[in-house]
């Protein structure tokens, strides 16, 4: 998997691609990151990526030029996508990061900054995705996120796989709560099922747990696998 990020600001980017799982994956190349700052496709002697709106208003839009042209000069595999990281797009969530990480062998993402981007840059761009409806100072954070859930998912990341299956978002419901050593910490126990050694009801029990969870902290989630149920219970 190739990732092709448009960002003003590369720097901010290097803690985070040689940290934890995500730094091993790219040692092991099992993807690969690739830093482009439209700054460097400019053609006046300032350097200017940004500069006020038609029509008046507050703030300054990223112009279009530098970001077609940081764009155009990108290797383009055949399954590519590219991807604005805007507050308009649609909400990322597991389903899209598993899409992307199945479908498409290169993404090309484009962070925004200011006020946004000029609407033009729109005829480059096949998706909108948002981290959730709230504004941030720009598109890094975002993209940093997205490279981490689709990297994740790549083969070869995680160890288990299986740890990928059981998680939450995976099945339509929230992880069961999970406990290591000791068993007993500072009078918390660790459930008695578990320590059981019976595999069929710490089955049951985590399911139940999933359930229970799920309907007090996302009952619209609950509500939606319940209607996956009964749609598959009808086939």
């Amino acid at each position: 998997m190739r990732f092709d990020i448009v960002t003003l600001f590369p720097d901010c980017f290097a803690s985070v691609l040689n940290s934890g799982l995500l730094g091993k994956a790219l040692a092991k190349q099992i993807a690969q990151v690739n830093l482009v700052n439209p700054r460097d496709f400019t053609t006046d002697k300032h350097r200017k990526v940004d500069d006020e709106p038609y029509g008046g208003g507050v703030g300054m839009l990223m112009k279009p030029e530098p970001i077609f042209a940081a764009v155009e000069s990108l290797t383009d595999l055949p399954r590519r996508e590219v991807i604005l990281m805007s507050p308009q797009g649609q909400t990322m969530d597991q389903p899209l990061l598993r899409e992307l990480a199945t479908d498409f062998d290169q993404l090309v993402v484009i962070c925004g900054h200011y006020e946004g981007v000029d609407d033009r840059v729109l005829n480059l761009v096949t998706r909108e995705v948002s981290l959730g409806d709230f504004i941030l100072t720009g598109g890094e954070i975002p993209a940093m996120a997205l490279i981490n859930g689709v990297v994740r998912l790549l083969p070869g990341t995680v160890g288990k796989v299986e740890s990928l299956q059981s998680e939450s978002f995976e099945a339509g419901l929230l992880d069961y709560p999970q406990y290591t050593r000791p068993a007993n910490f500072r009078g918390w126990k660790v459930p008695d099922v578990l320590l059981s050694g019976n595999h069929a009801e710490i089955a049951k029990w985590r399911f139940q747990q999933q359930l229970e969870r799920t309907r007090r902290r996302r009952p619209d989630m609950l509500k939606a696998w319940e209607e996956m149920k009964r749609r598959e219970g009808e086939h």
